[in-house]
């Protein structure tokens, strides 16, 4: 099975600790990348590129704030080395972007009239019984 990417540079203390959980989500990557989208809408064969690019951040985000599990240094290497994306994090440590699942459901040069995807309308707010999919990633709300 081939590696993650990495730089030259050997990884800091701890690497080994994450490597099994990177590396199966680098091969469902892979296997996203490559599945058949015949019979999808154009957006909808991108959407479990979305969540494993979602998973892995949330991982690196989990360990290193949540449980305190990983070093500074190994965190910042994630973010260096591009496996987890630090633009997604760094709105993830803001109030009310907690849940956020992508960056193109806050960006509003994306919509119609110029507001936020319809995921980060909280359920309440919508109509009973009506499913809601993010027409970018396919998020069934994350606004909480």
């Amino acid at each position: 099975m081939p590696k993650v990417r990495r730089s030259k540079k050997s990884p800091p203390e701890g690497w080994e600790l994450i490597e099994p959980t990177l590396e199966e989500l680098e091969q469902k990557m892979r296997e996203a990348e490559t599945e058949p989208h015949e019979g999808k809408r154009k957006v909808e064969a991108l959407w479990p590129i979305f969540k494993i690019h979602h998973q892995k951040s949330r991982y690196i985000y989990d360990l290193f704030y949540r449980r305190k599990a990983i070093s500074r240094e190994l965190y910042e290497y994630c973010l260096r080395e591009n496996i987890a994306d630090k633009n997604l994090i760094a709105k993830w440590k803001k109030q009310g972007y907690e849940n956020l699942c992508c960056l193109r459901c806050i960006q509003t040069r994306d919509t119609n009239f110029g507001t936020n995807c319809i995921c980060r309308v909280p359920k309440g707010k919508l109509e009973e019984g009506r499913i809601v999919e993010c027409i970018h990633c396919g998020c069934r709300g994350c606004s909480g």
